[in-house]
């Protein structure tokens, strides 16, 4: 077809044929390019140009959206970018060669797999192979412009494709998964492969090693996305000294669930927000045009599946996924383009799935038409080799050789996985959780050393109990000051002084602390005042920076009005800072309930399933004080509910003291898990939640607090509570004289301290009735945990009535449940109400 010689190519031992179907041109473009060529003796070197002009010109593989955008310097960087090359590229020889290396990779992975584990689930990337070789150039890229370590965040579709292919995880590891019956290492539960995270360091064509992180999923699709960003923060906090330009997040979506998944919009929201945002994140869409089984009109509102983009006014390109130079180009400008702006970038790739939503679906059932259009279309590594072929890169015998070969090397490593006795599920983050004991199903042991002198003590509160003289602040907040002053003088310590008291001595001590929530600087209950705002500005004034000159960062954040996203980022963030104290906390305690994805697939499973630690502290204030069903339970039931194999830490503090050696403990500890702790209300300003500072240097977290006024050869009745509840069985106790019965804290729901409970029980031998009470209607609270856990002890219960709302919503009504309650425990022998 070239007419004429040309000294590059004729060393080629092939002459460059032309499919044009496949290859995507018009054919009469074509066909005119060539006979013009012929006739006026045009060499192939020029023709080829001719044709990459065509192919930008006629194939229009790349459009965008960014017109919206509002800043000057930006729309003009993008169209001076854009406009230059016509949203397109000439690669040289080598570098075509290369991305049809990884199309080869990614469509052999698939197809090897496919006839190898026939009818096993996989999630195949199959119509969307283009995305392997856009990772590779967006890491490529990015490692070029100063990024070192990229943190990936994608649901199942094609995980395991990026998991062998862009992760190096072994190829004969991802095999074994199929067909292994054991795990290697303590797992007790695991996940299915498309599941699973990994973590590694690879080099880049030119010799700079990047760090790549994918983090485990669940099935809830944009679940991970909140988590990577968190993970990508704390990274930048902790390791890249906050510098934006070292670490990035990819976060690959599906269509359908980036339209319509509710925390893909929260995510996008903390974007730009000083607390939560990481420099900006990669967003690639892998979109197939269905969800499931839904078509794409049935799927959303909007005009583009990415119309959530223009919420942050982020510029979307929409990339023909067919062609994978115009998509390397495009995500090579949008990694210039975080880069240098430091914000989102969205490309939207338009691809098919092949198959069903897994491969033993039959998608013809419900899109029989666009299937038969499928099953005829070649798959872009075809596609690619064919215009390689065109332009004398690569012949197709050579193509085809490449392909065969690689069969061959995955038939050689699914051989060496019969030879694997066991799957491994290798850890995540390995290097942070160096010196880190595991979780025992059978053992927790938290008991260390969390007193600290009083000198520091005083110390530390004069610090944090002052402010900068030439600073001006609003009237009452030198009233909060001086009652803290003269809190410390007196030695008498309540719960928002323990607190900040907790956090002081951490930085002090090298532990970083970060807490956000809806209303974290203050408090929902105005307790806490971390941050005072200087008067007549906007300004903000931190005393727990200013603990001492070497010590640990101290953050506080008021998040956006998001318990999902922001518990799963800072979920992310407690992940990749292990040394730090990371806390999320929700305006009231059943708010969590809007995150309970995180909950569920996270913060109580992770470790069971993917061997993931995480020492993130969750405050969710609880008490039931008359406030309706909405503001009274934090719903301690169903973290009771998800406990087991010592996966967390469920706990009800009811003095300064204990949360002060409680925070300090969920660090100081060797090993981490989370902890969820119900807070208090009412008590943050009750007079009888009061502790001694001697308390907070000689003493411990106590899982459990015995009752101080009682005499053991008297008590008749053991009475064991939890929370604010407690103190009104107190007053009573006391208004009434009451010695025979005994009132015992469990402070410590979870893990059952079993040994301190029975020391307690031992103590008061003497008695003939053993109670449980509780404010919580009787099908909720810790009652149905106790019951279940320590039957063989015969606890009966005094409790609410049963209900299906947690609490009442008049406050005479709750006043009414409350006396019952009382004298159902203090007049045992005479009630009924036990059960």
């Amino acid at each position: 077809m070239f007419t004429k010689t040309n000294p590059v190519r004729s060393r080629r031992k092939y002459k460059p044929t032309l499919d044009i179907e496949n290859f995507g041109l018009e054919k009469k473009d074509l066909e005119t390019v060539f006979q013009a060529g012929s006739e006026i003796g045009i060499g192939p070197a020029k023709l080829k140009d001719i044709v990459g002009h065509l192919e930008a010109t006629y194939c229009r593989s790349v459009g965008v959206e960014f017109m919206y955008m509002r800043h000057p310097e930006v729309l003009q960087w993008l169209k001076q970018r854009m406009e230059s090359s016509r949203n397109s590229q000439d690669f040289p020889d080598e570098k075509r060669r290369h991305f049809f290396y990884h199309l080869k990779l990614a469509v052999g992975f698939e197809n090897f797999i496919h006839k190898k584990f026939v009818g096993q689930k996989r999630f195949s990337l199959e119509g969307a192979e283009s995305l392997i070789p856009s990772l590779d150039a967006v890491i490529e890229k990015g490692a070029e412009l100063g990024i070192e370590e990229f943190v990936i965040g994608m649901a199942h579709r094609g995980r395991l494709n990026v998991l062998a292919n862009i992760l190096e995880k072994p190829y004969e590891r991802i095999f074994k998964e199929y067909t292994g019956i054991e795990y290697e290492d303590d797992i007790s539960q695991g996940d299915v492969k498309y599941h699973l995270g990994y973590e590694n360091a690879v080099v880049t064509d030119f010799g700079k090693k990047v760090k790549l992180k994918l983090v485990p999923n669940p099935s809830h699709l944009e679940t991970v996305a909140p988590i990577v960003e968190g993970v990508v923060r704390s990274q930048i906090d902790s390791l890249y000294d906050k510098n934006f330009d070292k670490a990035a997040a990819i976060i690959i979506h599906g269509d359908a669930a980036i339209a319509a998944q509710g925390v893909v919009y929260e995510t996008i929201q903390m974007s730009r927000l000083d607390g939560y945002k990481t420099g900006g994140t990669i967003h690639l869409v892998i979109n197939n045009q269905v969800g499931f089984t839904t078509s794409y009109l049935e799927a959303r509102s909007s005009t583009y599946c990415t119309d959530v983009a223009k919420v942050t006014r982020s510029p979307v390109f929409h990339v023909n996924g067919d062609d994978v130079e115009a998509i390397i180009y495009t995500v090579k400008l949008a990694m210039e383009f975080r880069q240098k702006f430091h914000a989102d970038v969205f490309i939207d790739i338009l691809c098919y799935r092949k198959y069903g939503h897994n491969e033993g679906d039959e998608p013809r059932f419900t899109q029989p038409m666009l299937y038969k259009i499928i099953e005829k279309h070649p798959n872009p590594r075809d596609i690619y080799s064919e215009k390689l072929n065109l332009l004398g890169v690569m012949s197709l015998e050579e193509s085809k050789k490449e392909v065969k070969e690689f069969d061959q090397y995955l038939e050689s490593k699914y051989k060496e996985s019969e030879k694997i006795e066991k799957v491994k599920i290798r850890k995540f983050l390995v290097n942070e959780y160096k010196g880190y004991e595991m979780p025992r199903k059978d053992k927790f042991e938290a008991n260390v050393k969390t007193g600290v002198p009083v000198k520091i003590l005083m110390e530390i509160a004069d610090k944090i109990n002052s402010l900068p003289k030439d600073l001006a602040f609003f009237k009452k907040v030198d009233r909060i000051i001086s009652d803290r002053r003269m809190m410390m003088k007196d030695g008498r310590l309540d719960w928002a002084m323990a607190e900040l008291l907790a956090y002081g001595t951490l930085v002090n001590e090298g532990h970083p602390v970060r807490l956000s929530g809806q209303d974290s600087e203050r408090g929902t209950f105005a307790h806490r005042h971390a941050a005072f705002v200087v008067e007549g500005t906007d300004e903000k004034y931190f005393p727990l920076k200013y603990v001492s000159e070497n010590q640990a960062p101290f953050h506080v954040y008021n998040s956006l009005l998001s318990e999902y996203a922001v518990l799963g980022f800072e979920y992310g963030y407690s992940l990749a800072q292990p040394n730090g104290l990371t806390i999320w906390e929700a305006q009231f305690g059943d708010f969590h309930n809007v995150a309970q994805v995180i909950i569920d697939q996270y913060i109580s499973s992770a470790f069971e399933k993917w061997g993931l630690m995480n020492g993130l502290t969750l405050f969710l204030p609880h008490g039931f004080e008359g406030q309706g069903p909405e503001h009274s339970s934090g719903r301690i039931e169903r973290f009771l509910e998800l406990s087991a194999n010592n996966n967390m830490q469920v706990v009800v503090p009811t003095t300064p003291a204990n949360v002060f050696h409680l925070l300090r403990r969920q660090v100081k500890m060797n090993l981490r898990l989370p902890l969820v702790v119900f807070t208090p209300k009412s008590l943050l300003r009750h007079p009888m939640v009061i502790s001694g500072i001697e308390e907070f240097e000689k003493g411990r977290f106590n899982e459990i607090i015995d009752d101080p006024l009682a005499v053991p050869k008297l008590v008749e009745s053991v009475v064991f509570t939890s929370g604010r509840l407690y103190y009104d069985l107190e007053k009573y106790q006391i208004e009434n004289g009451i010695s025979n019965i005994a009132v015992v804290r469990l402070e410590q729901i979870y893990p059952i301290p079993y040994q301190q409970i029975n020391e307690v029980l031992k103590k008061y031998r003497n008695s003939t009735q053993l109670i449980w009470a509780q404010d919580e209607p009787e099908n909720m609270g810790a009652w149905p945990f106790i019951y279940r856990k320590l039957s063989q002890l015969g606890f009966k219960v005094v409790s609410r009535k049963e209900s299906a709302s947690p609490a009442v919503g008049l406050m005479e009504k709750h006043k009414q449940g409350l006396d019952e309650i009382l004298n159902s425990v203090f007049k045992v022998k005479e009630t009924v109400a036990l059960k």
